[in-house]
């Protein structure tokens, strides 16, 4: 008979707690891995308060949840508090019981939560140097949350998680205090963006559900999807069953930059531009979890960049997208995938036809564009039209020896085009390239020229200027050009 025995395989405390800052956080996952907390307490409205010019900096998020008792807090600072098997409730955006403590340690030796409810204001403390120095899993009561940093922040009911010992925050903890305070400021603007993001729709409306500030100042919330902007194509929402529930799936097209403020179009790209922010959105009770990218459904393409797929699910299917413990990953089940393919596939046409819309003119044989544009071989060719008004009517302007040498420096114009050059800018960002920009001063003679040539053919004025303005570079001097077409009818 085979007698078995149990060990104690209890975790050394030093090593396991050391272990939990290398979760993966970064400071903005860390602090909407907070947040949710606060959510689920029932927070309006959540202050992220930092001091970065002390000795000592430290990071504050407070929020007026429900608050905890002495006893639901000490149980919060155990690692592993909550079983990621039990059943939550909807709007609980916790899933293992170790968001509070792992993103913590992430960027500090010392946290401390404070929480008030019903009056009394209980405080513990993680101390990883004591930890490390005691090897016990001991959370310190504090006897006067008075002296806390922040506690004067908290209201009639609420908590505070308070971050100290920030030696992940800056490489400067030893140096002046001006670099140091300079390398923790850059890390909470560069958090600012990702919690307008992972929030937003918490954020919207008249009435919104939370309210995010940061150092006093309330951050708007950020849509991805640009679904209020009048030239956003959004999709019917497509339900796609699964496990007996119900996931659910919207497609949105972006508007053409030309058709949005610089500024616009820049924060909708986010930091790392429009080409990476295409895809999926993934959503966990209305928190962001997956911010683009296709999730090997489709390549990533300049003319699908507009494109973006919501994608909604409940928090009981946490084990079948393998939610991990950060909220910032996850992977689809193979039916959705084979249902949300499809839905990509149908939709990326849109983003396609949006942008050559823009450039449809510049092939429309109505129009007369500097450019023409041809397929040869399976190539696509760009040749400057030598037939434009303007280009002709200059040509025959110049005495007859001169006009062969000039077609030959429109011809060598066009196969000189930059095409390597042309691409590599495209792919870094197409809306930042743009056409030389003219006075009309540079190019009077040749419309003068080109409209010389169009009269003659018997067109009339307002054929004329249709004809010149339909396209760039004219298009911008529409209003220069009736003058001018105008004066010549009068003589």
């Amino acid at each position: 008979m085979n007698l078995k025995s149990l060990a104690d395989a209890t975790p050394h405390a030093a090593s396991l707690i050391e272990g939990m800052r290398d979760f993966g956080y970064t400071l903005e996952t860390a602090m909407a891995d907070v947040i949710d907390n606060s959510i689920t307490a029932g927070a309006t409205a959540v202050h992220i308060v930092a001091d970065t010019i002390s000795d000592a900096p430290w990071i504050a998020i407070v929020d007026d949840g429900s608050g905890m008792t002495r006893e639901e807090l000490i149980e919060a600072m155990r690692p592993g508090s909550r079983n990621p098997l039990e059943q939550r409730s909807t709007h609980d955006l916790g899933r293992f019981g170790l968001g509070l403590k792992s993103a913590s340690f992430s960027q500090c030796r010392m946290l401390t939560v404070a929480s008030r409810r019903n009056g009394t204001t209980t405080a513990a403390t993680w101390d990883l140097d004591e930890v490390s120095r005691s090897n016990r899993w001991e959370v310190q009561v504090e006897g006067d949350p008075v002296s806390l940093p922040a506690i004067e922040q908290l209201t009639e009911s609420g908590t505070i998680v308070l971050w100290r010992k920030l030696d992940r925050l800056s490489t400067n903890v030893r140096h002046e205090a001006k670099r140091r305070a300079s390398e923790i400021n850059a890390a909470l603007s560069g958090a600012e963006h990702h919690l307008r993001l992972c929030f937003h729709r918490y954020m919207e409306g008249s009435k919104p559900q939370l309210k995010l500030f940061l150092n006093g100042r309330r951050l708007v919330p950020l849509d991805p999807f640009a679904s209020k902007h009048p030239a956003t194509q959004a999709g019917e929402i497509d339900p796609i069953p699964y496990a007996n529930q119900t996931i659910f799936a919207q497609c949105f097209t972006l508007p053409h930059h030309g058709r949005m403020t610089k500024a616009e179009w820049g924060q909708i790209g986010g930091p790392e531009g429009h080409l990476r922010s295409q895809g999926f959105y993934i959503y966990r009770e209305r928190r962001l979890i997956i911010a683009g990218g296709w999730l090997g459904l489709a390549r990533a393409s300049e003319l699908t960049k507009l494109s973006r797929v919501r994608v909604d699910i409940p928090n009981t299917m946490d084990a079948d997208w393998k939610i991990d413990v950060r909220k910032a990953s996850a992977q689809m089940p193979p039916v959705v995938r084979d249902r949300l393919r499809r839905i990509v596939e149908r939709m990326q046409g849109t983003s396609k036809r949006t942008y050559q819309k823009r450039g449809r003119k510049l092939v429309d044989e109505a129009n007369m564009p500097l450019w023409n544009r041809f397929q040869k071989d399976g190539s696509i060719i760009y040749r400057p039209n030598a037939d434009h008004p303007a280009i002709e009517g200059f040509a025959q302007a110049l005495p007859e020896e001169f006009r062969n040498g000039f077609r030959t420096c429109i011809r060598l114009l066009g196969a000189g085009l930059p095409v390597p050059a042309l691409h590599a800018d495209m792919l870094g960002g197409a809306e930042s390239v743009e056409a030389d920009q003219t006075e009309f001063e540079d190019v009077a003679e040749s419309v003068e020229q080109a409209v010389r040539t169009l009269l003659a053919t018997g067109m009339t004025g307002n054929d004329v200027l249709q004809v010149l303005c339909s396209t760039e570079p004219l298009i911008r001097h529409k209003d220069q050009i009736r003058a001018m077409l105008d004066g010549m009818q009068e003589n």
